[in-house]
């Protein structure tokens, strides 16, 4: 029988990337998802749903506010990207604590933790070859796998736990950290110039002052950035 549950999660991409895993592990049934706790609180005086995923940081009453006003114990998994609640969590007594963004394996083993299952088995990591030697990658958007070219990427931009990938023709969004995409892509071509952003250098069309267009789009150069940059652009 399936654990029945509700996402408490006021950011949509969130909330749809969890909704996927869930239908992904046929281990959850979600019975809904609410923006804010109110809201959340208001089906919860009706429903029972065995387990909650809930984030911390909403608009209003927070996370915790709202586990305060439980009138039940349902199982609680915190999704969040910060640590710094884990000892509010822990004081909550929690069943588990999920820091975004969390892959689907990290999500299957807190399944498994509240149903009380045995943590999923892991087969052996097949090589692969290093980021650098291969020209595309894949990512996760639009509810499927996309592969994309290294060299018609435009630029990345960091969204909180989300980074967007520009091309000439379409902008994906996807589920991770600026850090963990510019592990993927090595190379030369990439350079972070901002805490924000990734830029393809061959796409540069020009900079003016602490600003990078590349194909119309305004990039700004973070000051920690700005000697590597040079460097790269052989400008020194």
């Amino acid at each position: 029988m399936k654990t029945t549950c509700i996402i408490v999660e006021d950011i949509q991409i969130a909330a749809d990337f969890l909704k996927k895993f869930c239908e992904k592990s046929g281990l959850v049934e979600v019975k809904g998802h609410f923006l804010n706790v109110p809201d959340a609180l208001v089906f919860l005086d009706e429903h029972k749903p065995d387990l909650i995923f809930l984030d911390v940081e909403m608009p209003g009453a927070n996370g915790f506010q709202l586990l305060d006003s439980l009138t039940y114990s349902p199982k609680i998994i915190l999704t969040t990207s910060k640590t710094e609640y884990a000892f509010d969590a822990f004081q909550y007594n929690v069943n588990d604590y999920l820091k975004k963004p969390f892959t689907y394996k990290r999500f299957l083993e807190s399944i498994h933790k509240v149903q009380g299952l045995p943590a999923p088995g892991t087969g052996p990591t097949p090589a692969t070859p290093p980021p650098s030697d291969i020209d595309f990658l894949f990512i996760r958007a639009d509810d499927k796998l996309v592969r994309l070219k290294k060299e018609d990427i435009l630029f990345m931009e960091s969204m909180r736990d989300y980074v967007k990938f520009v091309t000439p023709g379409k902008t994906y969004v996807t589920y991770s950290t600026l850090k963990s995409m510019e592990e993927k892509l090595g190379g030369p071509s990439f350079i972070k110039v901002h805490r924000s952003y990734i830029i393809n250098i061959n796409k540069i069309d020009d900079i003016r002052g602490n600003t990078i267009y590349v194909q119309g789009n305004a990039i700004p150069v973070g000051k920690g950035h700005k000697e590597e940059l040079a460097a790269r652009l052989n400008l020194q």
